[in-house]
């Protein structure tokens, strides 16, 4: 009887350490894969914040403002900006409220 539950016991652990290996190299696997996703993002990202960086920068925008716009542009102080709505076909402008 003593060998019936050692020999039991023994399968039962290998089948136990079977289904954790498995699982195991199913997890690896998902982490693998979920960090190759976040490398490939991270270089996305970089590759954008640069483009936007370079694109955006003062020297850029004035080199755009004379290539394309010659002197149609014009300074303007944002205080004078504001906000466009449409509700129900009628457009509804408000102006930007200064907190000071």
């Amino acid at each position: 009887m003593k060998k019936f539950f050692l020999a039991f016991t023994i399968i039962t652990l290998i089948f136990a350490t079977t289904i954790i290996k498995n699982s195991t190299k199913k997890l690896d696997r998902k982490i693998f894969e979920t960090n190759e996703n976040i490398v490939v993002l991270k270089d996305k990202y970089e590759l954008l914040l640069l483009d936007y960086n370079y694109l955006s920068s003062p020297s850029k925008l004035m080199e755009y403002q004379n290539t394309y716009f010659d002197q149609n542009l014009i300074e303007t102080n944002i205080k004078n900006f504001g906000f466009i709505k449409l509700n129900n076909n009628e457009l509804i402008l408000t102006e930007i409220k200064n907190n000071e």
